[in-house]
C-alpha cells in the first residue's frame, strides 16, 4: 500500500479587510466584545459587487499550491472540493476548479462538511491514494460567508465571526511509510444538526420561498447555539487528538505543530491548555482571518508553512469539529 504527502501549499483571500471596528457601524457592536468572545480582530470579505466566489478564490489557491508541489495541472488525476457555500445550489465547485484550470476531464468530488469539510476532504485523498487509485489529488477549502450573513444587530452573534477565503493543497502519494499522513479519523453525531444550521434553502424551500420570502424569515441566515456548540466542540476536539495519538502510540509531547479547525481563539486555547502545549506548538490565525470554516485549517497550514514553521519530520496534527455534528483528525509526519 501506498502512503501519500502534501507535496504543495497555497492559499489567497480578498484584499477587503473588515476589521472589528467596520462592523460596530454596520451593528450594535465593539471590539472588545468580539475579541472577548473570539479573538478575532479582522476578517476578509469579498467586496460587494466583485466577481470573486468560493470556485474563483479556490482556483487561485489551488494553483499556488500545484505551483509549489512541482507539478502541472496535467499531473492532476482527482479534485476534492470542500464548501458550504458553493456558487450554485448544483453543480458543485470541484467540477468549476476543473475548467477554471483547464484540466483533464478527471473526476471531481464536492464535501459538505462544513467546518470539518477539509479534514474529511484530506482524509478521502489518501484513501484514494493510498489504495493505489489516484497519484496527485487536488484538495481545496473554499468559503465566500459574507454574501450570506445577517450584517445587522439581530445576526451579529454570528456574524461577526466569519471569514471569506480559500486554501488548497496537492496530495501525493509517496513509497517512503515514515512520511506522510499517518492517520485519520472521522465522526459525526447528527441529532445536534440543529445547532448550528442554514434550513434554507433546500428543495423544500427553494423557489418558492425565496421567491416569496418575508423581511423578517431569517432562516436563510446561519444559526448557532454558541453554548452548546463551543461545550460539544471542547469534548470532541480532545477526543479525536487523543484517538490520533493513540492510534500512532505517541504523546501530546510528540507534536510539533498542531493546527485546529480556526472557529474560536477561546476554544483552541482551551485545547491547548488541556494538553499542555505549548505556544510555538500550536498555530492561530483566527485573529485575522476570522473563521473561514472548510478554508481554515488549510489557509493555516499554509501560512504556518510559508513562515517556517512546518519542518521535514515535524508531526503535524490537523483537528476541525463543526455542523453536523462532524469532526475529525488527521496526524501527519512532514
Amino acid at each position: 500500500m501506498y502512503n501519500s504527502k502534501i507535496t504543495g501549499l497555497g492559499f489567497y483571500v480578498p484584499d477587503n479587510i473588515v476589521t472589528n471596528d467596520d462592523l460596530s457601524k454596520m451593528m450594535d457592536t465593539n471590539d472588545e466584545w468580539i475579541q472577548e468572545r473570539t479573538g478575532i480582530k479582522q476578517r476578509h470579505w469579498i467586496k460587494e459587487g466583485s466577481n470573486e466566489t468560493s470556485s474563483t478564490m479556490g482556483a487561485k489557491a489551488a494553483e499556488r499550491a500545484i505551483e509549489k508541489s512541482g507539478l502541472t495541472k496535467d499531473d492532476i488525476d482527482f479534485i476534492i472540493f470542500a464548501t458550504l457555500s458553493p456558487d450554485y445550489y448544483f453543480p458543485g465547485c470541484g467540477v468549476q476548479i476543473q475548467d477554471m484550470l483547464e484540466m483533464d476531464t478527471v473526476g471531481a468530488l464536492d464535501i459538505r462538511n462544513q467546518c470539518s469539510g477539509f479534514v474529511y476532504a484530506l482524509s478521502t485523498a489518501d484513501q484514494f491514494i493510498k489504495t493505489g487509485m489516484y497519484k496527485n489529488i487536488l484538495v481545496i477549502g473554499s468559503e465566500y460567508h459574507s454574501n450570506g450573513l445577517d450584517k445587522t444587530t439581530r445576526g451579529r452573534g454570528v456574524s461577526v465571526i466569519f471569514g471569506d477565503g480559500a486554501g488548497a493543497c496537492v496530495l501525493s502519494r509517496t513509497e517512503d511509510n515514515n512520511k506522510g499522513i499517518l492517520s485519520s479519523h472521522l465522526h459525526s453525531q447528527g441529532k445536534y444538526a440543529d445547532k448550528l444550521i442554514v434550513t434554507s434553502p433546500s428543495i423544500k424551500h427553494w423557489v418558492p420561498e425565496i421567491i416569496n420570502a418575508e423581511e423578517e424569515d431569517i432562516s436563510y441566515f446561519p444559526y448557532m447555539d454558541g453554548t452548546f456548540v463551543f461545550k460539544n466542540a471542547v469534548v470532541r476536539f480532545s477526543e479525536v487528538i487523543m484517538e490520533a495519538l493513540a492510534a500512532n502510540q505517541m504523546q501530546s509531547t510528540d507534536i510539533d505543530l498542531f493546527i485546529p479547525h480556526q472557529a474560536n481563539l477561546r476554544i483552541a486555547q482551551y485545547i491547548q491548555h488541556k494538553f499542555k502545549l505549548k505556544d510555538d506548538q500550536v498555530y492561530n490565525n483566527i485573529m485575522n482571518y476570522g473563521n473561514t470554516t472548510a478554508a481554515s485549517i488549510i489557509i493555516a497550514l499554509s501560512e504556518a508553512s510559508e513562515k517556517g514553521l512546518v519542518k521535514e519530520n515535524d508531526i503535524v496534527l490537523l483537528a476541525a469539529f463543526g455542523s453536523g455534528f462532524t469532526w475529525g483528525s488527521v496526524l501527519i509526519r512532514w
